[in-house]
């Protein structure tokens, strides 16, 4: 495992965390009614997660195991291997599902969820961070 790649990835995630919090509205309605907020804030949240597979897979190389078929997996995996704990394993699992509607069905987003997650869960992806440092 190559430490600096890792340590590259959570950097970006700490970027990627700032900025949504940063940008946050104050309420749902202003998200709603702000094309480029909704940008700045889906896009960062993307990568986000997407940090986080990247290094779970990162990690996941290093060792001798076979890697996940599916990037939700990556978490499960980590959490299997004593990496990462369970709860929060399964809530960045699910993460991964509003990664892939982000991603591919941008039209189908639910701003309430998008407003949800930056109020209420960016803190998963702080444990996670933590949780890596711990193990690195």
């Amino acid at each position: 495992m190559d430490r600096d790649v890792v340590l590259n990835k959570l950097e970006s995630l700490r970027r990627c965390i700032s900025r949504v919090q940063d940008k946050t509205p104050a309420s749902l309605e202003i998200l709603i009614s702000d094309y480029d907020l909704q940008d700045v804030m889906v896009l960062n949240l993307e990568r986000a997660i997407q940090s986080c597979v990247d290094i779970g897979l990162h990690l996941i190389s290093d060792l001798d195991v076979s890697p996940p078929d599916q990037m939700a997996q990556t978490f499960r995996r980590l959490s299997a291997l004593g990496l990462l704990e369970e709860s929060l394993a399964e809530r960045l699992a699910k993460a991964v599902g509003f990664r892939n509607t982000a991603v591919h069905a941008y039209q189908d987003l639910d701003w309430a969820i998008v407003y949800s997650i930056a109020t209420k869960n960016l803190d998963d992806f702080r444990d996670f961070a933590s949780q890596i440092m711990k193990n690195l």
